[in-house]
C-alpha cells in the first residue's frame, strides 16, 4: 500500500527510545513518506538530520506561532506544549529556511494560534505574514497551523500568491471548510479522525483530490492517551475510504497521488 504521512514531529524526544522501530513500523505498514516538520531553531536543525538519516523521512522547516513570540506564557507550561527555550529572530530563521531550499519539502508547521496567545494577535500576524512571504519566494508547499484563528489564516492566505496550500488538522467550521476547498487548497486528516466527527465532517464536505493524511505524531492518536508514530496515517485512510464509499487501496493511491501532485 502506498501511505504518506504529510506532518508529524519524529524528532520529538517522546521517540528518543525507538526512532528506528517506529520508522520500521511505518515502513512495515506501506508509509512511503514520512514528512516531519520543525516548529523553531533547535528542531529545524534536528528534522535536516533526520531527512538524511532515514530514506523515508523527508522534511519541513517551520516557525510555530507560539514559539516565534519569545515570551514566557504559563498556561502553555500547564498543558505540556514544547516551545524552544531560547529566543530567536524569526527573520534570521527564515534566512536559513530558505538556505537549505533544496534539501525541504515546503515550510512550516508555520501559522497562528489564538487559543492561548489572542492577546498577541497582531505579532502573529506580522510573525505569519513574513513566513508568507517567505514561502512565496521558496516556491514550495506551507503547512498551517490555525488553532482558534482559521479565519484569520484563510485571510491571510487568501492574500497571499501561494497556491500549494496545506491546512493542518482544520478546526474551522463548514463555511470555511467549502471556503478554503474552492480556493484549492488542500486538507491534511489526522489518525485522531477515529475519535473526532469534526474531521469526519471535513472529510465529507471536501473532494478527494484536496485530502492527505497525517499524524502530527506523537500527538492526535487515533487510540486516546497513547502516543501516536506514522504507521497510523493507515486509520486515516481506512475512515476516508468509509466516507468517500471507495475501497481502501484506491484510497491510499488516491491520496498519495495527492502528495505527489503537492510536493
Amino acid at each position: 500500500m502506498n501511505l504518506v504521512d504529510v506532518h508529524c514531529h519524529l524528532n520529538h524526544e517522546k521517540f528518543n527510545e525507538d526512532r528506528d522501530e517506529v520508522v520500521q513500523r511505518a515502513k512495515d505498514a506501506g508509509v512511503k513518506v514520512i514528512i516531519t516538520s520543525g516548529v523553531n531553531v533547535p528542531t529545524n536543525r534536528e528534522v535536516l538530520e533526520l531527512a538524511k538519516k532515514y530514506d523515508v523521512v523527508k522534511c519541513t522547516l517551520g516557525i510555530y506561532p507560539i514559539d516565534a513570540l519569545n515570551i514566557k506564557i504559563d498556561e502553555l507550561d500547564e498543558v505540556g506544549l514544547t516551545r524552544q527555550a531560547e529566543p530567536f529572530d524569526v527573520d534570521e530563521e527564515l534566512k536559513f529556511i530558505l538556505s537549505k531550499k533544496k534539501e525541504i519539502m515546503g515550510i512550516g508547521e508555520c501559522g497562528m494560534d489564538f487559543k492561548y496567545l489572542k492577546d498577541h494577535e497582531k505579532q502573529q500576524k506580522i510573525n505569519f505574514q513574513k513566513v508568507i512571504d517567505c514561502a512565496e519566494k521558496l516556491k514550495k508547499p506551507i503547512v498551517v497551523h490555525t488553532r482558534n484563528a482559521e479565519l484569520e489564516c484563510v485571510e491571510m492566505l487568501e492574500s497571499s500568491k501561494l497556491k500549494k496550500v496545506i491546512l493542518h488538522s482544520f478546526g474551522g467550521r463548514k463555511t470555511l471548510m467549502k471556503r478554503a476547498a474552492d480556493n484549492g487548497w488542500s486538507f491534511s486528516v489526522p489518525a485522531v479522525i477515529t475519535r473526532l466527527q469534526h474531521f469526519e465532517t471535513l472529510v465529507s464536505l471536501v473532494n478527494i483530490n484536496q485530502l492527505l493524511t497525517e499524524t502530527d505524531a506523537p500527538w492526535l492518536s487515533p487510540v486516546k492517551f497513547q502516543r501516536n508514530e506514522p504507521m497510523n496515517v493507515l486509520e486515516s485512510i481506512k475512515q476516508i475510504a468509509k466516507i468517500k464509499k471507495f475501497n481502501v487501496e484506491e484510497t491510499a493511491d488516491s491520496v498519495f497521488l495527492n502528495y505527489q501532485r503537492m510536493f
